[in-house]
């Protein structure tokens, strides 16, 4: 099959992106809801649009981890558990 082909057929039946087992994405979490990242980052979503803002309450950076806390906006397709 060309290559052509095969990138039609992809184009066609489009890409569908889905979050690794026992995790889910930022966007589907309810406003409020606490989460955890794999990295050990916790937080409560505030607003999801485009891109979730969030309040980080915990890092597991150890080199100045108040750069990571506080408000931030991060991927909605971010892979959290929620707690």
């Amino acid at each position: 099959m060309k290559a052509s082909t095969l990138a039609k057929r992809a184009l066609k039946k489009g890409w569908k992106h889905k979050p690794a087992k026992g995790y889910k994405f930022l966007k589907d979490l309810p406003i409020g809801s606490m989460f955890k990242t794999s990295s050990g980052m916790k937080g409560i979503l505030l607003d999801c649009q485009v891109n979730a803002r969030v309040i980080i309450t915990e890092t597991n950076v150890k080199d100045s981890p108040e750069s990571y806390m506080g408000k931030r906006i991060i991927s909605d397709t971010t892979e959290v558990k929620e707690i």
